[in-house]
């Protein structure tokens, strides 16, 4: 799909710098990528501890290999 974006140069510059990538619809996929990994992480995260009736997992020590 094809979209017009209006974004800073600087902020071009430095993801580039940062990144290697100079291709700009690579970084802006990048960036995407990114964002979209980063909610959702905090998405899981927020879901932590809300099974009430999970049993606990048995959890294996390096003695018991």
């Amino acid at each position: 799909m094809r979209t017009t974006l209006n974004i800073e140069d600087s902020l071009l510059e430095k993801a580039a710098k940062l990144t290697g990538v100079t291709e700009k619809t690579s970084l802006v996929r990048l960036g995407l990528q990114a964002l979209i990994a980063r909610e959702s992480a905090k998405r899981l995260a927020g879901l932590g501890g809300t099974e009430r009736e999970l049993k606990k997992i048995p959890r294996r020590r390096i003695e018991d290999i």
